[in-house]
């Protein structure tokens, strides 16, 4: 009688707290979702395995190349330090919260931007953290790169290129040492593929990459396919002997009347093999171009310039890399520049910026 008296009295309370303990149950389910994503993420970072041919070219509905999470956010991640800033995005070097016994020091490198200035990519990404920095900063500091070290770094590039291009039927587009990046155990990641496109057999005609780097044809704009990343990488590899690429001067114009003309000059010191097989890859015809010619890739691994490279152990990561980072711990950032923090007066995201941007990251 009480109780029922009491329900009179209070007619929404019970409602409030069956909707109260609801939440909490909701909360906890939650919490409980992303801790289980944040133990199988550092998981998957543990685990640095190529994937064998057979299992790249299974259906790519059913192979798995990467961990995506729908439930983790941003303060399920401590922001370490800034590793890199781009026009919409900025990469962080971040740990997880809270992690589980065991899961404390893997580090991730995670790229955010703001769902508002951008709405062809996620709001937030997990890659993998390489903490031996840029390519880039290790040819500087030691001017040009010894034959061995080059062939190493060059091979490792040509097995990237060759997947890219036979296996996906992608165009990178912007090879450069400055978007080659050295992991924990020396090897070599192709980051940055806002230039790369899914060609296959068509041709495009966007201008874009790095000017000493670029293709005849794309200076042309007579269209361009994969050959444009096999010209790249002879020039990149006369970059590692050489301490500077081929074509250059002041004036880019001036350096695109000289790759259009593509006379090379080699210095005296350089092997014959290495002339040869940058000779073969910056061939301003693309039907004769060493990579775009029959045979792919594979003409390239073929070379004199390679002959003491085992392909399959280096693909399988047995091949000690000539530069391993030294590092304090997995979050040492040492070899990554400082960048400027984060503007404090940016907009917020807003309720009408959520209504108008939110429908374009529902698959993310």
């Amino acid at each position: 009688m009480a109780a029922a008296v009491h329900k009179l009295l209070h007619p929404h309370r019970s409602r409030d707290q069956a909707r109260e303990e609801e939440h909490e149950r909701q909360n906890s389910a939650n919490d409980r979702t992303r801790d289980e994503e944040k133990h199988t993420l550092a998981q998957w970072g543990e685990k640095h395995a190529p994937l064998e041919p057979a299992q790249i070219d299974k259906d790519p509905e059913q192979k798995t190349v990467g961990h995506s999470s729908h439930v983790l956010r941003k303060k399920d991640f401590e922001l370490i330090k800034t590793l890199g800033t781009g026009t919409f995005a900025r990469v962080w070097l971040v740990r997880l919260n809270d992690a589980q016994k065991g899961d404390e020091n893997q580090v991730f490198a995670l790229k955010i931007l703001r769902k508002a200035d951008g709405t062809n990519a996620p709001s937030l990404s997990e890659l993998d953290y390489c903490p031996g920095g840029e390519v880039f900063s290790y040819l500087r500091r030691a001017r040009r790169f010894n034959e061995p070290t080059s062939q190493f770094y060059a091979a490792e590039i040509v097995l990237i290129l060759e997947f890219l291009h036979e296996r996906q039927g992608v165009a990178y587009r912007d090879l450069k040492p400055e978007n080659i990046l050295i992991d924990a155990e020396g090897h070599l990641k192709l980051v940055d593929f806002g230039f790369a496109k899914k060609v296959e057999n068509r041709e495009t005609y966007t201008l874009c990459g790095t000017p000493e780097y670029l293709a005849p044809e794309v200076i042309r704009n007579t269209g361009h396919g994969t050959a444009v990343d096999w010209w790249a990488f002879g020039i990149l590899v006369y970059e590692f002997l050489v301490g500077q690429p081929p074509f250059w001067d002041q004036n880019p114009m001036k350096i695109y009347e000289q790759i259009v003309e593509g006379r090379l000059r080699f210095p005296s010191a350089m092997s014959s093999e290495a002339r040869d097989l940058i000779s073969g890859l910056c061939t301003v015809d693309t039907s004769k171009r060493l990579g775009n010619i029959q045979g792919g890739a594979s003409t390239v691994k073929s070379h004199a310039w390679f002959k003491d490279i085992d392909w399959d152990a280096l693909y399988h990561r047995k091949i000690q890399g000539p530069i391993v980072p030294h590092l304090r711990g997995p979050a040492d950032t040492r070899n990554f520049d400082e960048y400027e923090p984060e503007s404090i007066h940016r907009e917020g995201y807003t309720k009408e910026m959520q209504e108008k941007y939110e429908s374009s990251f529902k698959d993310f």
